[in-house]
């Protein structure tokens, strides 16, 4: 079989502050294996931010403070081949060397999937996800601007330090929107040649049936005056 690989990127603070409400309403992935290489990580290398069930009623700020929460860029470490730096030993090789290797690594796959998409454009999305797979939806896609992450009120400060915390999502986030408007503007493009070429087709077919009407129509005339003088 033949497997198309897409996915949907969000803007990084939105996601981040997303994640957040969502663990602290009891959320957790404790199902999740983490695989990598045939195996999944040691608790040494993959500690808990919490102990217990789960971390419901985490502040933001605990959230934060937590360095090895998996939310910190978790757009490019999901899209990114992570047995290039060792999996989740980060002894393997020093962490500028690590956070390059993923960067690229999540820009490489993710240009090369069959399609990705991003949140804050819906109504492109669907566009572009139309004219991919030849296939039209029955209803639009509907943008909703309000989320539980927008009605998180945050400062200046706070904002700064996702991004911080995000850095690698961010720079991912700029190229993927980057490469998503230039798609969108090429195909956008290309169906404008298309319809045109469509028109200036139907153009010329409607000239040609113009033009083989007309002998025919004088040729009817003709006929209709011999008939005329004949019977005077």
């Amino acid at each position: 079989r033949n497997f198309y690989y897409i996915t949907m990127l969000r803007d990084p603070v939105s996601r981040y502050l997303s994640e957040w409400k969502h663990v602290q309403r009891g959320a957790t992935w404790k199902t999740s294996l983490h695989m990598c290489d045939g195996r999944s990580p040691t608790p040494d290398e993959l500690p808990t931010c919490y102990e217990g069930d789960d971390w419901s009623g985490v502040s933001l700020q605990e959230f934060m403070d937590c360095s090895y929460n998996l939310a910190n860029n978790r757009q490019v470490r999901m899209l990114a081949d992570l047995s290039l730096v060792g999996c989740y030993n980060l002894t393997f090789m020093n962490e500028s060397e690590r956070n390059t290797i993923l960067l690229q690594s999540a820009k490489n796959n993710l240009k090369n999937m069959a399609f990705f998409g991003l949140t804050e454009f819906q109504r492109k999305t669907q566009y572009l996800f139309e004219r991919t797979f030849s296939l039209k939806f029955i209803s639009p896609f509907t943008q909703f601007n309000v989320t539980r992450a927008s009605n998180v009120d945050i400062g200046e400060d706070v904002r700064q330090r996702i991004e911080e915390l995000n850095f690698l999502d961010m720079q991912l986030y700029e190229y993927a929107k980057d490469l998503f408007l230039q798609r969108f503007q090429y195909s956008k493009q290309e169906e404008h040649q298309k319809n045109r070429l469509k028109r200036r087709e139907e153009r010329r077919l409607l000239r040609e049936q113009r033009a083989h009407q007309r002998p025919r129509e004088e040729a009817a005339e003709v006929a209709v005056t011999e008939d005329y003088n004949s019977q005077v």
